[in-house]
């Protein structure tokens, strides 16, 4: 075994293997890697193999278009039959909700250039006959995908990886992780068979490795618990069965193709063919999680007892949709591990805190997602950035210190039962709520709040009914204009028009400070840093020289920086931070100081016209008439000021594009703050306001929001933000961000769309000629215009304004145009207006 790696590659799964093939193919020489037992022998050999194309999420179609991709080439690069059946994917829907779902993903799929077919119920029974179709509305399909042998492109991984140089040992179990400044220290240990169990033998080793990748699947606690970090990558169970062979299957097979993939979303299962029979692989309530503290040495390729009853609904409604099946007997049955995360999505990216340390955990859908994650994982490794925004996939958007076992095994098991529920662009899953609480939480919920959760933080979405009853918003939620809609456009309509409050405590908010703090954060971020008591909007780039972090910066003193960022991106944002500060000091820099301070400050951010009335009714100062005035306090400022008995450290800066503030505070005053707030507005019209009404007035200013416009995919000129883009200083990521260039460009466009339905920001956009040209990130609806808004990306030519084109919506295409920016008040004369 070798001593001295540059890769080591721990877990030799589909993913393990595809990410030291992957490593290899992008120009590393010395990968290995470990598999404790054998190769395949985790969840990996009791996988389905199926390769579902949908998903809502950008970056994920990305990866499984690229893994379906590549599996077809493994034959011929390795002479390993992968065992690929593309034999397509039929997603049929019981309802037209069922069908407005996919209508939203098909647009998503156009911009990844995902083949797929629309087809009625009569198309499908008369290319399908054995499928019930007398209570469907339609179907999406995909001809390029179908099914795979797990452990066939496994192996076929594994030998591509050995003939690009890859070593790989079997039967060693990594006992310690030990960092040594600019390398690991991996202890290992050697695994034997014992009484038919794998047991540990007095054989150890240590192999020394400047880069490791985790991918251990189900045995993550234990991965977590070496590395002293928290991972939400906790096992559930999933059934499936396999039939005797049907008679009616196997008489259509005899003048037909194998059967495709089909997937009854309204059943909640799968099923594909499988040697004459069927595989059924449902997705049901109550399925436990496993393993929360980490797996038995005594379980290897083992299995769970099957609970039948607990299936049972499903399998009679795979009965109702393929009535020959009800005669077939079962042939053999899983009852398995796989591993799942608190929102369905993988782990992928380096590891909080920790240096050179990169995860790949928590894979629901591994073997769809293990070719592409390998892909895009050893890009981020070699390259220094992923081609596409892997941010959505980073394992530290789950903070670590809040994240607990209890949460992540009952956001787990609420992750795999929402496998095929439903999902809503405005969805809110109920596990685990509420568990982060503002102080004025029961405030507003007494005030009809609807509360969406961002980073385990309960935050007001909207306000709904007074009288709504627990049930409200899950009711109203709709891949159209909900019911909830209407509510929004109020709140946005108060903001334009007289005054709104929202709450926005889940800020990130990080304190900068010591000797060497200015010096630091001028060579992190883009922007020039303000002045004492003033603001400034930045920028932190990745390696690429793309957007890693969108912060505002308050500068309070000469070495005392304040630093707001997304709220959802806390511990994303932190890591990142403490471990640029940490690299400044090492290169001699002078002594920064980082410290989250998010729990310790509340904020209230309040918008609109009468914004400064109500403020000026209740801040305590020598001269109350002047204190809010430009003179005194004017854009993009800060001010200590006193509201009634709180101490408030004021910023004039409005997302909503009105005259308005943002006032932090000691969170311990939020209930006094508010109520003042609130009692002050009365007469003025003041309405609390969620984040969705926030959002479509940010996009009427054509303000970025990170996740969306802003990401590691996009440099700050591509996204339009040269005013914040300091040219004539050093600072990290500037030489890359040059070279780049503008590959495409951030736009605003006002959309003449159907009367019941808004943009969400996943839409392809397209030329009125019908080439497609970009995508939206955005979208939602303008009050000020009274007509839908998004913002997207275009090539670069077509971001003008002025500039005709047409966006996916619904199924249809509908007329847009682009816009200045900031088509809102452009000349920010309202938001700088004085008095």
């Amino acid at each position: 075994m070798k001593a001295q790696v540059k890769a080591l590659v721990v877990g030799g799964g589909a993913v393990g293997t595809s990410i030291a093939y992957h490593l290899a193919r992008h120009g590393w020489d010395d990968v290995m890697l470990l598999e404790r037992d054998e190769l395949t022998s985790g969840s990996t050999w009791h996988a389905a193999g199926l390769l579902p194309y949908f998903n809502m999420s950008y970056a994920t179609t990305h990866i499984h278009d690229y893994s379906i991709k590549f599996y077809k080439t493994l034959e011929e690069e390795t002479g390993l039959d992968a065992g690929f059946f593309v034999v397509g994917n039929l997603r049929m829907a019981q309802t037209e909700e069922r069908m407005d779902e996919y209508r939203l993903y098909a647009s998503t799929a156009e911009t990844c250039d995902v083949p797929f077919e629309w087809m009625t119920p009569d198309q499908i029974k008369a290319r399908w006959p054995l499928i019930n179709t007398e209570d469907l509305k339609g179907a999406i399909y995909h001809p390029t995908d179908g099914y795979i042998n797990p452990a066939d492109v496994t192996m076929a991984m594994a030998k591509g990886a050995r003939q690009r140089g890859v070593t790989i040992e079997r039967k060693w179990q990594v006992d310690g992780y030990e960092w040594k400044g600019d390398h690991w220290d991996v202890t290992l240990t050697k695994m034997v068979e014992k009484g038919g169990n794998l047991v540990p033998s007095e054989e150890t080793t240590v192999v020394s490795a400047e880069h490791v990748v985790t991918a251990t699947g189900n045995h993550a606690q234990r991965t977590a618990k070496l590395l002293g970090i928290k991972m939400p990558a906790i096992p559930v169970e999933h059934q499936f069965i396999v039939t005797e062979p049907d008679p009616a299957l196997v008489e259509y097979r005899k003048s037909n193709e194998q059967h495709p993939v089909i997937r009854d979303a309204d059943a909640k299962w799968y099923v594909r063919e499988e040697r004459g029979g069927w595989i059924l692989g449902p997705y049901e309530r109550n399925a436990p999680a496993r393993f929360i503290h980490g797996v038995p040495d005594s379980f290897r390729a083992d299995l769970f007892p099957l609970d039948l009853e607990r299936i049972e609904e499903e399998y009679m409604s795979f009965i109702h949709r393929i009535p020959s099946s009800e005669t077939v007997g079962l042939k053999d049955d899983f009852n398995g591990p796989i591993c799942y995360t608190p929102d369905g999505n993988p782990l992928i990216g380096p590891a909080p805190g920790l240096r050179n340390m990169w995860l790949a955990e928590g894979f629901s859908f591994g073997i769809t997602a293990a070719g592409g994650a390998g892909h895009y994982l050893a890009q981020m490794m070699v390259h220094g950035e992923a081609e596409i925004d892997m941010a959505s996939l980073d394992p530290k958007r789950f903070g670590q210190d809040w994240m607990t076992s209890e949460y992540a095994a009952r956001k787990n098991e609420e992750a795999y039962d929402h496998v095929y529920v439903l999902h809503h662009p405005d969805e809110e899953r109920p596990a685990c709520r509420p568990l982060r609480t503002a102080p004025c939480y029961d405030r507003q919920k007494a005030l009809g709040a609807q509360f969406g959760c961002v980073n385990g933080w309960e935050r007001p979405n909207y306000y709904g009914p007074l009288d709504a009853d627990d049930n409200f918003d899950h009711d109203a939620r709709s891949f159209r204009r909900g019911a909830w809609w209407e509510h929004a456009k109020a709140e946005a309509e108060a903001i334009r028009s007289s005054a709104g409050l929202i709450d926005a405590t889940a800020f990130a908010k990080h304190a900068v400070t010591g000797p060497g703090a200015a010096e630091f954060l001028s060579g992190f971020t883009c922007n020039k840093l303000p002045n004492v008591g003033r603001i400034n909007l930045t920028y932190a780039l990745t390696e690429a020289g793309t957007v890693r972090t969108e912060y505002t910066i308050v500068r309070r003193g000469e070495q005392d920086f304040y630093l707001v960022s997304a709220g959802a991106w806390a511990a994303y944002d932190g890591d990142y931070l403490r471990k640029a500060a940490e690299d400044y000091m090492a290169q001699g820099g002078g002594m920064v100081i980082v410290q989250d301070i998010t729990t310790q400050w509340g904020v209230f951010a309040i918008a609109g016209p009468k914004s400064r009335d109500i403020l000026n009714a209740l801040v305590v100062d020598a001269e109350p008439g002047t204190v809010l005035s430009n003179k005194r306090f004017p854009w993009l400022s800060m001010r200590n000021i006193e509201l009634g008995m709180v101490p408030v450290m004021a910023l004039r800066v409005a997302y909503t594009g009105e005259l308005g503030w943002e006032l932090h505070h000691p969170i311990e005053m939020s209930t006094y703050l508010w109520d003042r707030l609130m009692a002050a507005g009365a007469e003025h019209g003041l309405k609390p306001v969620g984040g969705r009404a926030q959002n479509w007035l940010r996009q009427e200013k054509s303000y970025r929001a990170f996740g969306h416009e802003l990401g590691r995919d996009a440099t700050p000129l591509e996204a339009g933000l040269d005013r914040f883009v300091d040219c004539t200083r050093p600072y990290h990521g500037k030489p890359r961000m040059l070279e780049t260039g503008i590959r495409s460009k951030c736009c605003t466009v006002l959309i003449d769309g159907p009367a019941d339905a808004d943009p969400w920001g996943r839409e392809a956009l397209y030329t009125p000629e019908g080439d497609r040209v970009g995508r939206l990130t955005s979208g939602g609806y303008s009050v000020a215009f009274g007509k839908s808004i998004g913002m997207g990306y275009v090539r670069p030519g077509l971001a003008q304004p002025g500039t005709k084109l047409k966006v996916r919506m619904m199924g249809d295409l509908w007329d847009a145009e682009v816009t200045e920016d900031s088509p809102y008040d452009p000349k920010n004369e309202t938001i700088r207006k004085d008095g």
